[in-house]
């Protein structure tokens, strides 16, 4: 494939990744915003506290197949049917253990209203494991269009049921409900867009002939939902369901807005870098321009996020949620580096060393596990930030095996992140410091939107930025 057709993909699959997972996250903001302002922190600790071992059973089911999928040189029918099948199977296995596990976990959290409702909201993770083969099939071929349209309508239909249910009294229900239906939903249009239908035959030599990775992509999965949600169930075992919601709360919103990035690379960035491993000078330049990308939106995104979170949780779920603020500023600094992790990830798959992405994943989580048991006496906000500086510190090890495995020299990621990074920072203080003498609220928040937006673009113009300049060409053509 040529650099321009390359190029020309690459732009059309991060386009309709961003229209998809950003139009995903504003209906989740929307139906989000309305479902906090009806249920209570202890409905959202409740729903908080299962999805721990839905998300746990989710990463086994699917078993790290569809990025196996996608990294396979080619995939016949049988591959798929046979990894179909296996996820069924898994699923299936996971679902009756977890059906059976619900009350010893309702005893755990001291809170026996949660077998019937953990043993519904587990069929979400069941229903997604049927999903892994045509969404491979569909990351694969690069068709993030019809799989970003399968995203939106069926966030739009779980979310709008949802708040029905929470609108009709049935509490915490309501996200269940709209867990459930969005995994259903999700899954049906998925199948219809990849046109496909398994088989009944399997193969288990080509299950073993992508274990060797699938296996590796499973074992990050796990560790990082393990450190993501690790604050989760130390709160909610020792500090109870409601200061669970209010970190379930900010971690909400922060992850809103960081996953739209990090879904845009997962989207295109191990496709496209594996079209170019032959290559070693093509692929740095393709990293690099992608690593450009994330540094022009992740920086601004997220800083952005940090210094309005006050006002937007007051405004959006009213002042009772107020305790989650520095839990979401926290976090939206520790946020805007996930994606340059997620393309690092991206980065060793496309060359065929899983290994470094796993080892590397298990030992940053080893590391913030520690902290997280040695810093939790000391309140939430303390553990929060010991493990984002242990996280953003560990890009310089990812980037120690990017300059063994293909050359790349730290001072090129310097330059493509590092002018974004500051200008990013300096804005914000800048829109602040404007902000500051202003007591209105909603004065305050329009003030630090327009100035920071305002001072970015102006400075990334008048610096010549090429990913503006290419980002701007780009949709001018798309609109011709």
């Amino acid at each position: 494939m040529s650099d321009s057709t390359l190029k020309q993909k690459t732009a059309k699959g991060l386009l309709w990744g961003g229209i998809g997972s950003g139009g995903m996250q504003l209906l989740n903001l929307a139906f989000g915003i309305i479902l906090s302002r009806i249920l209570s922190p202890g409905d959202y600790g409740v729903v908080g506290a299962l999805t721990v071992f839905s998300a746990v059973a989710t990463i086994f089911s699917e078993s790290g197949f569809t990025l196996a999928i996608v990294n396979r040189k080619t995939v016949t029918d049988t591959d798929y049917s046979s990894v179909f099948w296996f996820n069924l199977a898994v699923g299936a296995f996971f679902y009756i253990a977890l059906f059976f596990l619900a009350a010893p976990i309702a005893r755990f959290y001291r809170t026996p209203d949660m077998v019937p409702l953990a043993r519904f909201l587990f069929l979400s993770f069941f229903i997604g494991a049927l999903g892994t083969a045509p969404s491979g099939n569909l990351l694969r071929n690069l068709k993030i269009k019809q799989r970003s349209q399968c995203l939106l309508a069926a966030v739009a239909v779980s979310g709008i049921t949802g708040v029905g249910f929470a609108l009709a009294g049935y509490g915490y229900w309501g996200i269940a409900v709209q867990t459930v239906l969005y995994s259903l939903t999700y899954n049906i249009l998925l199948w219809r867009a990849a046109k496909w239908c398994p088989s009944l035959t399997f193969s288990m030599d080509s299950i073993r002939s992508m274990l060797p990775f699938s296996v590796k992509q499973m074992a990050v999965a796990l560790f990082t939902h393990f450190n993501n949600n690790f604050f989760a169930v130390l709160l909610g075992r020792f500090y109870g369901m409601i200061k669970t919601g209010y970190y379930t709360q900010g971690n909400k919103w922060t992850t809103m807005g960081s996953s739209i990035l990090s879904s845009m690379i997962y989207s295109v960035g191990q496709p496209v870098m594996r079209q170019t491993t032959d290559d070693p000078e093509r692929l740095r330049r393709v990293f690099r321009k992608m690593l450009a990308f994330v540094s022009f939106f992740s920086f601004p995104a997220m800083f952005g996020l940090c210094i309005i979170s006050r006002e937007f949780i007051v405004i959006a779920v009213t002042d009772k949620w107020l305790p989650a603020v520095a839990v979401m500023q926290i976090l939206c600094i520790g946020s805007a580096f996930l994606p340059i992790t997620t393309l690092y990830g991206n980065l060793f798959n496309s060359i065929n060393r899983p290994s470094i992405y796993m080892w590397n994943t298990i030992a940053i989580g080893t590391i913030q596990t520690a902290l997280a048991i040695v810093t939790y006496r000391f309140g939430l906000n303390t553990m929060l930030t010991a493990y984002i500086i242990a996280n953003i510190a560990w890009l310089l090890v990812w980037q120690y095996f990017a300059w063994r495995t293909i050359g790349l020299r730290l001072r090129d990621v310097l330059t493509d992140t590092l002018p974004y990074m500051t200008i990013a920072a300096a804005v914000m203080a800048i829109a602040c410091l404007a902000a500051s003498p202003v007591s209105n609220i909603l004065l305050s928040l329009l003030i630090k939107v327009t100035v920071a937006a305002s001072l970015y673009l102006l400075t990334m113009k008048i610096s010549g930025s090429a990913i503006l300049n290419e980002t701007i060409a780009y949709l001018k053509k798309k609109n011709k």
